[in-house]
């Protein structure tokens, strides 16, 4: 049975970082701005249940950069969290005192008919100057005084968590493998391409903040789901939704600073990265610069086009020209993303859209198959022969009088591939030439859209001329 603890409270008592604090590390974005925290934030907590970080109760329309289509979203993913948790953590500010919009919020909590701990925060030391007999007046008990930023208090609130969750769950049972493989996944975009939309969609739920405001999502919000093919089959995710990555130039605020952060932390921790693309827009500069995170990270890309649903509308109307039919429309939009995003090749391409809920399935059935092509032993054999006969075929360009000449490759690694190569200069590999050899290997063995690393070590061969 699982154990869900929510931590809710007005804004800017502390809610994240005493999130943050039980997590064991930096999840949530912590800021003095009300209003920073929007989405529920979830973690599994090797303590054997699961935290929701939320947004702050009573957040006012035109606060902190919040529209009020926002603010009616965070109240509703407050509500989701209350009637989720098993326990709630009710947090205010112990050096404020008792305030009106506490007060409403305890009752609201009392009508849920939940266990609440009571958080005083903020009680750095022994000697912080608080009230805390009017914080009985709240009717949940002894409360807890603790200083989440400084880590006071903290063990005896873990403990009372646990004590509480093995009287209601009973102590973790430690899991066995069943052989489900659990593929992480992550949308990643510009603001407002559609991200949440489709984690959305995939999740079958309205567990992520939509809307049409760009920057709704701050947090890179983690969620496990399972999908049932059209085969009935299975299939175990967890989906990351990030933030909109902004460019450097752009970022208007530190909290802007730390959302693009996460979400470039995002693409580091999953196995495939779902690159989403505004039909209507096409790719842009930064959907280029985006891509090529997830390059750099060496993760496959599943390349996202959504809103296909109003590209085709503009198509039919006659607004787009030069296209008869719609499959002359589609490879068109294809190519054109091929040659922008050059650097990912391979990358499966698919047309959807989060709104209509098309072709959704499609998404994660690349997924799937980029992650399983990239488990594949490559014969040490097969692959010299194919680099030599390329070399052969095209040697590389002479730099400083010398040319790039491989020796020797072995295939060392998968998840990204990794080739240890064997050559005579490094640094004499150029990205284009090094390109023309990555394009050789994926024809070779079949391996579009998995990224792949040269391990160079230089070596001297006796047998071989360098400035040959």
């Amino acid at each position: 049975m699982n154990f869900n603890v929510a931590i809710v409270g007005r804004p800017n008592v502390g809610k994240s970082r005493l999130f943050n604090r039980l997590a064991g590390k930096r999840i949530s974005i912590v800021h003095d701005m009300p209003g920073v925290t929007r989405d529920v934030i979830t973690r599994d907590l090797d303590d054997g249940y699961t935290l929701m970080d939320t947004g702050g109760m009573g957040l006012v329309e035109g606060m902190s950069d919040t529209p009020g289509k926002i603010v009616s979203a965070v109240e509703g993913q407050i509500e989701f969290s209350i009637d989720a948790a098993d326990l709630v953590l009710f947090v205010v500010d112990g050096r404020e005192g008792l305030m009106a919009l506490d007060k409403q919020m305890a009752e609201r909590l009392r009508r849920s008919e939940k266990r609440v701990f009571l958080i005083v925060n903020k009680v750095d030391t022994e000697t912080t100057a608080i009230n805390d007999k009017e914080f009985y007046r709240y009717g949940f008990g002894e409360p807890h005084l603790v200083s989440a930023e400084h880590g006071r208090g903290m063990s005896a609130l873990r403990r009372e968590i646990l004590k509480l969750r093995d009287e209601v769950a009973g102590p973790p049972i430690p899991e066995e493998d069943d052989g489900k493989k659990v593929l992480k996944v992550c949308f990643i975009g510009r603001p407002n391409v559609g991200k949440s939309s489709l984690s959305n969609c995939l999740v079958q739920s309205d567990r992520f903040i939509v809307s049409d405001v760009p920057g709704t999502t701050r947090d890179s919000i983690e969620m496990p789901f399972v999908w049932k093919s059209k085969r009935g089959e299975d299939w175990h995710f967890m989906l990351t939704d990030t933030a909109g990555i902004r460019k450097q130039t752009k970022l208007n605020s530190s909290v802007e600073y730390f959302s693009r952060v996460r979400s470039l932390d995002a693409i580091r921790d999953v196995d495939v990265v779902f690159m989403v693309i505004d039909a209507k827009e096409g790719p842009t500069n930064q959907d280029k610069a985006i891509a090529g995170e997830a390059t750099k990270a060496n993760k496959p890309v599943v390349i996202v086009v959504n809103k296909w649903d109003l590209a085709l509308q503009a198509w039919e109307k006659e607004e787009i020209d030069g296209f008869e039919t719609e499959k002359q429309f589609r490879e068109a939009f294809e190519k054109g993303i091929q040659r922008e995003l050059f650097f990912v090749p391979g990358s499966p391409i698919r047309f959807v859209s989060a709104k209509e809920g098309i072709d959704v399935e499609k998404i994660l059935l690349s997924a799937r198959q980029l992650n399983k092509r990239q488990s594949r032993r490559i014969p040490t054999g097969r692959l010299n022969n194919r680099l030599y006969k390329m070399s052969e075929r095209l040697p590389a360009p002479k730099r400083d009088g010398k040319r790039f000449r491989i020796y020797y490759a072995v295939h060392t690694g998968n998840y990204p591939y990794r080739f240890k190569i064997f050559c005579n200069q490094a640094k004499k590999l150029d990205d284009s030439y090094r390109r023309f050899l990555l394009k050789g290997l994926v024809q070779e063995f079949e391996l579009d859209g998995c990224p792949m690393v040269f391990d160079l070590v230089n070596k001297t061969n006796p047998y071989v001329r360098d400035e040959d």
